[in-house]
């Protein structure tokens, strides 16, 4: 029989629009129109003067012969532009593509290509840069360039257009382009490509206006917060952050460069309550001279993704009144998907177990519809043992449309209606799950499987040690076995027979390191350990 809700009762434009996370700044503007949205440097600037900017540059990307279904490229800092191409370029109906601004020429020019991009903004630091990139690409864009004046350093000479001048060109009373359907691209961002090319992350209107909400929800978010750009908004559109904010009519605080001293200013002078950040941020705001840190007056919520922070890290953000969450996502997800809800009795708990507990990555987020840890040969569930390990898997409006121009990736990506993130984790009895390793970082030793993070939260456990990296090297018996990557901490000394030693202690005697090398880390710019540039110097080594 039919369904009789489903006679007569269509969708018309009175009762559905698509959604889009650009309406959140429409409305901020008419409910709050003096309200402060961005903050950077000397700059102040209203909701209104923020969304008839962005309405000025969707105008002047439109009369430039930018519309649907265009890429507009931008290689820019945590600055006042960005945000406002986070919003004028879908609202010309273009997609924004969002450049990691620590990549080298010939990556950069690979993305201009794969993306078909027609015209790039660039900030006058990274202009040399985009320079070098573009002899080396097919497509020829139009230039803009953003002058900032937080930027003290060299302009290079050019003939590009002035961002500036380029939005004055635009009409501040400019229809907006919506979506025709809510599942139209708004951005597309790229993967690290560690192994072959980056893929192309195509993501949605739908799923923006939904994590972006999530956010609010997840972490809290008065209206009015205030939220501190410590998180590049080039990774993963600052996990939807810069629509977060105008749901909740925040502030942004812009932040050009992560140092200490400006971070610790901005916390305390324009009253910080949220940031977001890998754990080497919390690290560089914790080892901070003691003349830099501020005492502040008021609670503020810090976010971290990747690796754990180690437990000793944890207490010092707690007692210099920082509030801690782990998060977990992928670029896939649009950045978080997957929260660690705290629980209040938990902090009741011994230190070190609440570190335990933190470690964890948690559940799903509001606007995920899926998450699980499955056999991804089965495509059944491992059991609640908090020891079976499978692959996390998500399902939901919050994961991508798919890898640009890749529809293999992308079938490969969606096999057996997941998304498989490549991740391998457990489930605790409680439903949260913790990643246990990359599929591809696993350390296969003598048939056995080891997991590189249980090694190195076992490494973090000692007081020497600041940041431990553990990958597989050769060995000519076992095949492989762990090779570890030390940083220390300051003022602390070990070597390898006292980091062995402490391993024995608290690992099965075959996941101990048969290598310690100590020596600086190599990280993306969002803070995240590059293991693949390890396991390649690991490579010429052998544990015989």
């Amino acid at each position: 029989m039919a369904n009789p809700y489903n006679t007569g009762l269509d969708r018309n434009p009175a009762n559905y629009q698509p959604l889009t996370p650009l309406g959140f700044l429409e409305r901020a503007a008419l409910a709050f129109p003096d309200h402060t949205a961005i903050v950077h440097g000397n700059l102040r600037r209203s909701y209104s003067d923020f969304y008839n900017r962005s309405l000025q540059l969707a105008s002047a990307l439109a009369q430039s012969g930018i519309g649907r279904g265009d890429t507009v490229s931008v290689l820019l800092a945590n600055t006042p532009a960005m945000l406002e191409c986070h919003y004028g370029v879908p609202m010309s109906g273009a997609v924004l593509h969002a450049i990691n601004t620590r990549l080298d020429a010939a990556i950069i020019a690979f993305q201009l290509d794969h993306a078909m991009s027609k015209l790039v903004i660039v900030d006058a630091e990274f202009l040399p840069l985009l320079l070098d990139a573009l002899p080396l690409c097919s497509v020829t864009p139009s230039i803009i360039v953003y002058d900032d004046p937080e930027f003290d350093g060299a302009r290079a000479s050019t003939d590009a257009t002035d961002f500036e001048a380029f939005v004055q060109t635009g009409d501040p009373a400019f229809d907006w382009v919506r979506p025709e359907d809510e599942w139209d691209a708004i951005a597309i961002s790229y993967t690290s490509g560690t192994t072959g090319d980056p893929k192309g992350v195509v993501t949605h209107h739908r799923g923006a206006y939904l994590l972006a909400q999530g956010n609010a929800l997840t972490a809290s978010m008065a209206k009015h917060a205030v939220y501190l750009w410590t998180l590049p908004m080039f990774h993963c559109n600052g996990w939807c952050f810069p629509w977060t904010l105008s749901a909740i009519i925040g502030t942004h605080v812009c932040l050009r460069q992560v140092r200490a001293e400006p971070i610790w200013a901005a916390l305390a002078d324009e009253g910080v309550t949220h940031l977001c950040g890998a754990p080497i941020v919390m690290s560089l705001m914790i080892s901070a001279p003691d003349d830099v840190k501020r005492n502040l007056e008021q609670s503020v919520q810090f976010f971290t993704a990747a690796a754990p922070p180690p437990e000793k890290l944890l207490a010092d953000m707690q007692s210099a009144g920082f509030d801690v969450t782990h998060l977990y996502g992928l670029t896939e997800t649009y950045g978080p998907a997957v929260v660690n809800d705290w629980h209040a009795e938990w902090s009741d708990l011994p230190r070190g177990e609440q570190a335990r507990l933190k470690s964890r990555q948690g559940v799903r987020y509001l606007p995920l519809e899926g998450l699980a840890v499955l056999d991804p040969e089965t495509m059944q569930p491992v059991p609640n043992d908090g020891e079976t390990m499978g692959e996390v898997m998500f399902r939901g409006n919050v994961v991508m449309k798919g890898y640009f121009r890749n529809p293999n990736a992308t079938e490969q990506a969606f096999k057996g209606g997941w998304f498989h993130s490549g991740d391998l984790g457990v489930v605790y009895p409680d439903g949260y799950i913790q990643l246990k390793d990359r599929s591809k970082d696993v350390i296969i030793s003598g048939g056995e499987n080891i997991s590189s993070i249980e090694v190195e939260e076992v490494l973090y456990r000692h007081d020497a040690v600041a940041v431990a990296a553990v990958v597989a090297m050769p060995h000519e018996k076992w095949g492989e076995t762990p090779c570890a990557f030390v940083e220390l901490a300051e003022g602390r000394e070990a070597d390898p027979d006292t980091l062995r030693a402490w391993c024995r202690e608290h690992l099965a005697h075959y996941k101990v390191p048969g290598r310690f090398i100590f020596a600086p880390i190599p990280r993306t710019s969002t803070g995240k350990i590059q293991k693949y540039v390890l396991r390649d110097q690991a490579r010429s080594f052998e544990e015989a």
